[in-house]
């Protein structure tokens, strides 16, 4: 069996190592060897527990300052670059690249004739020309692209490199969970699960909260206390937080989506196009309608008047008046709940890695 070796830049609490660690226990599962390069504490440090992968990791993280973080960052890719040719001997070795972050073992890769499989969560060509050089560099140094989206997927060059697979959630992520639409009504709870960026809709969504005392809201941002607090004193000097918690980032956000009854996702699309929305995903598999912007990844995943709403930021009197319908009517929350919950079973797991592993075994 063919031994893969996997590379990611950030080890954290974001949606793609969330969807790595997925795709890496089911490969070891079925008896996979795997090496696994990325950095220290994160949810890919768990599978240090398995027999048949290796880890390898190193000290890294985000800087306010761009140029730091782009300092840091170039000194992993010269790092992982000659790492990378620890395995220039090992044969029937697939090289497999989560996001475009990790160029330095993708380019090893290609310099020692290895297979570079690259899973491609952004979309580079809305974002700045540093992540358009990366998505130009997988073009050229992969053998097959992993895409989850049709949206992300449209723009790209060679059709005959890239796979389109969506996202899928882990088996046990709704363990115990038992489907009531008439309890999640009754908890008139918005949740929203958030970066303190601009563009994903944190102030909008604070503002929302201010706006219906009715309901009460929960923010989970994916950033440290002290950063958030900064954050409140700098864009609200007056915050009623009677209807409103705001929680810094978490291990785990299975218990938010269990007490609430609707997802948000502010992002701006004029400033951002999400490729996917793995919270989408994970708010349909606990039966909660979601209220999303009208393009990208997470406008696949959702029918408008189905199972949520799709809805651009700029419209926040809009999207008060679709809380107000889903909250204030019963029928209507129960029907949109149900479609959610039958939404998410479409995203089978089991198909999924399926899908994935047949790709690592053809190359």
């Amino acid at each position: 069996m063919k031994r893969i070796v996997c590379f990611h830049l950030l080890n954290d609490y974001s949606g793609s190592p969330k969807v790595l660690k997925t795709i890496l226990e089911w490969l070891l599962e079925k008896g996979w060897q795997i090496d696994l390069t990325t950095s220290k504490d994160g949810p890919l440090t768990q599978l240090k527990q398995s027999r048949q992968l290796r880890f390898h990791s190193y000290s890294y993280h985000f800087s306010d300052n761009p140029i730091v973080t782009l300092l840091r960052y170039s000194l992993v890719q010269i790092y992982t670059f000659f790492l990378a040719f620890k395995w220039l001997f090992s044969k029937n070795t697939v090289f497999y690249i989560n996001t475009l972050l990790p160029l330095g073992p993708a380019l090893a890769g290609r310099i020692m004739n290895k297979n570079v499989i690259y899973h491609y969560h952004e979309n580079a060509f809305i974002k700045g020309r540093f992540y358009k050089i990366l998505a130009y560099c997988m073009q050229r140094l992969a053998n097959k692209i992993i895409c989850v989206s049709n949206y992300q997927a449209s723009f790209l060059n060679n059709k005959n490199k890239f796979i389109v697979i969506p996202n899928s959630l882990p088996p046990d992520f709704t363990k115990d969970f038992v489907h009531n639409p008439d309890i999640a009504f009754n908890n008139k709870t918005i949740l929203m699960l958030s970066s303190l960026k601009e563009y994903k809709g944190t102030k909008q969504f604070i503002e929302l909260s201010q706006q219906l005392p009715q309901y009460s809201f929960i923010l989970v941002i994916n950033d440290n206390q002290d950063n958030i607090d900064n954050y409140i004193k700098r864009n609200f000097q007056k915050l009623n937080k009677s209807n409103l918690k705001i929680y810094a980032r978490q291990d785990s956000v299975t218990e938010f989506y269990r007490q609430s009854s609707v997802l948000l996702n502010l992002s701006d699309k004029h400033q951002i196009i999400e490729t996917f929305g793995m919270t989408i995903l994970e708010a349909l598999s606990f039966g909660l309608p979601s209220i999303v912007p009208t393009e990208g990844g997470p406008a696949e995943l959702i029918t408008d008047g189905v199972n949520g709403f799709k809805t651009d930021v700029q419209h926040l009197d809009k999207i008060k008046q679709q809380i107000k319908l889903l909250l204030s009517n019963k029928e209507v929350y129960s029907t949109m709940s149900r479609n959610a919950l039958d939404t998410a079973t479409q995203f089978n797991t089991v198909n999924t890695m399926k899908r994935i592993e047949t790709i690592f075994r053809e190359q």
